[in-house]
């Protein structure tokens, strides 16, 4: 299968560009390097660098490579930065979905997979686990962003019969998620550890989060892909996520267990909650594994460790 992965230099993607690979499929990633690296990618992988609102440009090289699936990971992914900017926070996410959109109906992709977030969409107040069903109340740009972005796709889907779907993911960490800009909780708190500083945290320290492995991630892409090309779930959207709420200093403490560090010299340091973030999130995946016949979520532990294990092996290189 030929596939196109938008963003597939970051964390996520490249980590879904080796799953792909390993099934024996012929990869082209579109990144425009802002946030990803070159080096995040297997040898011999095919890189294009362009942002993905240059239309034109997309257009073409979508058409010459003619995909079976697409999956749309690129995006400005940082509530922080969609409060400071919202216009650039709104012309990446949505202009930049529509463009990904229009290059895929014009080459005749079988698939699109159109990744977007479950946290900033619900809202604070949403009951948890939440699921699909749960009106969308974004507390962000950046939510409100990947919300018109997703309902571009389903429109896409009404309109011109794209056979596109919609997976929103919880707080996904793992392997290659740099712990700088916009990078999770997990990866800056690995990063706290290696180098021997205490972690901060943003607020009391009770606010929740479902922490989503990264390998997950890229089974439910997959996964997507493959019941599109056979004609199925045509316009859904699925959570993707664990169902279990973990909050930021249970967190730290775990972090600080596998990384074998003394309670007290790991503990938190707080300071005042920023804006735009959510009290507490979490998602309910049920919907989705059924639909997608998935495997049970990583559980946190097993996640965590391989996340320390591949920050322990990489010191001063991050």
């Amino acid at each position: 299968m030929r596939a196109l992965v938008t963003g597939g230099a970051g964390f996520i993607g490249s980590t879904l560009v080796d799953a792909l690979l390993a099934r024996g499929d012929d990869v082209l990633v579109v990144d425009d390097l802002s946030s990803g690296k070159r080096g995040n990618l297997a040898p011999g992988v095919e890189l294009t660098e362009l942002d993905i609102r240059d239309t034109g440009e997309l257009a073409k090289l979508t058409a010459e490579f003619r995909p079976d699936a697409v999956y749309h990971l690129a995006a400005q992914i940082d509530v922080r930065t969609s409060m400071a900017d919202p216009v650039h926070d709104a012309s990446v996410n949505v202009l930049g979905t529509l463009s990904v959109l229009q290059a895929a109906r014009d080459a005749g992709a079988g698939a699109v997979v159109v990744c977007s977030t479950g946290g900033a969409i619900y809202g604070d107040g949403a009951p948890l686990p939440t699921t699909e069903d749960e009106q969308p109340e974004p507390e962000s740009p950046y939510g409100m962003s990947k919300l018109a972005a997703e309902r571009y796709t389903r429109f896409f889907v009404r309109a011109h019969g794209l056979p596109a779907l919609v997976l929103r993911f919880a707080n996904v960490y793992g392997p290659r998620q740099h712990p700088a800009g916009g990078a999770g909780v997990v990866s800056l708190f690995c990063d706290r550890a290696r180098t021997g500083q205490r972690p901060t945290v943003f607020g009391d320290g009770g606010q929740t989060r479902d922490f989503l492995f990264v390998g997950d991630v890229a089974r439910a892409a997959l996964a997507s892909a493959d019941r599109l090309l056979a004609g199925e779930l045509a316009g859904e959207v699925f959570n993707v996520g664990t169902g279990t709420e973990s909050t930021i200093t249970e967190l730290a403490a775990t972090i600080g267990r596998i990384a074998g560090l003394d309670a007290d010299g790991f503990a938190p340091e707080f300071t005042p909650a920023r804006p735009g973030e959510l009290r507490r999130s979490c998602l309910d995946p049920s919907r989705g594994l059924a639909a997608l016949g998935l495997p049970s979520p990583t559980t946190l532990t097993d996640g965590l460790a391989a996340t320390w294990a591949w920050h322990r092996a990489r010191p001063g290189q991050l």
